[in-house]
């Protein structure tokens, strides 16, 4: 019986999608403004078709990327229909559902909740006030807030250009436990706002050395409507999610959560699951890094590293699969190195099908990331989705 693995590479788009500039995102290419700055070699990803997604969906890339055989896979990209190009978005999207309304928003740059929105939370959690309550990048606050953070026992408490509300403290001096506690009581009291995410963002270190964990935790609000998650499930299929995957969907539709330290870590989990995954059954990982450390930190370098790292271990996945099992390589929207600002930007993203029976070849350009949505649910033989063409 069939089986699906999906490696949703965070961030990694493949150039400026039809309508970046409603974002100010014209010029954003994540894939291509690394490979203009680095001397990155990614034969594998190129093996399966990557080169060519680059040069069908902006142009050219700068330099090879250090394959110039035969493509092995079906490749293609997506532009998005839903309105944000935020994390929920990208991956409801690619599940079948888009959203296509609008998500609320704190703009205000500084002063950036509502008085009685901050006054709620402080009464509610029990706090003695918070601090930041600002747009600001999550590891430049720390460096300003830290400190006071652990004299007052008061949470920072941020957000950016995302549907967000974060909130940072310290494991020790505050409690993990306690974060994610104040996080559950955030996540009741923004919903009336249309916020998609709260984000517990735990730090440890002393003053002057302050780091974030992997412990960080995100308390999304629910799909909707039904993704390709829950129509799995209804049709007694397993879907073991890898990463932040349960918490973005909000734990719907979801049969196993595995969570692990870093990229090298889930893709060690990602391989774990599926050896052991039985028939009918989609392992489904997203690799934070590449956006958390890389991309939203302006690290190009690190991010060209940190894919890199994952090309090299693709071989140890492709040698899994099974005569009917599918490989599906995508991401959820682009956050440029190169860019200005420390935002997600509007990008097109891959789209990778590598299996046994699937034919390599040129897949075209998708108008909705709801295509791979409806071309899993054809390779597990469910009902048709809502939205989205099937590419096989």
């Amino acid at each position: 019986m069939a089986r699906a693995v999906i490696l949703m590479m965070d961030s990694f788009g493949v150039g400026e999608a039809s309508d970046a500039a409603k974002f100010g995102d014209q010029g954003s290419n994540t894939l291509g403004n690394i490979v203009k700055n680095t001397e990155i070699k990614l034969p594998h990803l190129a093996r399966l078709g990557l080169e060519k997604i680059a040069e069908y969906a902006h142009g050219q890339l700068a330099h090879s990327l250090g394959y110039d055989g035969p493509i092995e896979a079906a490749y293609g990209f997506a532009d998005e229909l839903s309105h944000g190009k935020d994390t929920p978005s990208g991956h409801w999207e690619m599940a079948g559902l888009p959203v296509c309304y609008d998500w609320g928003f704190f703009k205000n740059l500084t002063h950036s909740f509502p008085q009685d929105l901050l006054n709620k939370f402080i009464q509610e959690a029990e706090l003695p006030g918070v601090l930041g309550n600002c747009h600001a990048s999550g590891t430049e606050i720390l460096k300003t807030l830290g400190d006071e953070h652990i004299k007052t026992g008061k949470p920072i408490v941020y957000t950016s250009a995302d549907s967000v509300f974060q909130i940072a403290a310290h494991e020790q001096y505050f409690g993990l436990e306690r974060l994610y506690q104040i996080c559950k009581i955030a996540r009741k009291l923004v919903d009336p706002y249309q916020i998609g995410r709260v984000i517990a963002r735990p730090f440890i270190g002393e003053s002057g050395s302050y780091q974030r964990t992997s412990h960080r935790h995100d308390y999304a609000t629910p799909p909707h409507e039904k993704t390709l998650l829950n129509y799995l499930i209804d049709n007694h299929h397993q879907v073991i999610a890898i990463g932040k995957i349960a918490d973005i969907y909000a734990h719907s539709g979801i049969s196993q959560e595995i969570f692990g330290e870093d990229n090298h870590d889930l893709f060690d989990k990602t391989i774990e699951a599926f050896q052991s995954a039985p028939d009918k059954s989609l392992v489904f990982t997203n690799f934070v890094d590449f956006d958390s450390k890389y991309g939203h930190r302006r690290d190009i370098a690190g991010y060209a590293k940190a894919l890199m790292d994952f090309d090299q271990r693709l071989p140890e996945l492709e040698k899994l699969l099974g005569p009917e099992d599918l490989l599906l390589i995508t991401a959820d929207h682009g956050c440029d190195p190169s860019f200005h600002g420390t935002d997600h930007t509007r990008e097109r993203v891959p789209i990778i099908l590598k299996g046994l029976n699937i034919k390599s070849g040129y897949l075209g350009h998708s108008k909705s990331f709801a295509d791979m949505g409806q071309t899993l649910a054809t390779h597990f033989g469910i009902a048709k989705l809502k939205y989205g063409k099937s590419l096989i």
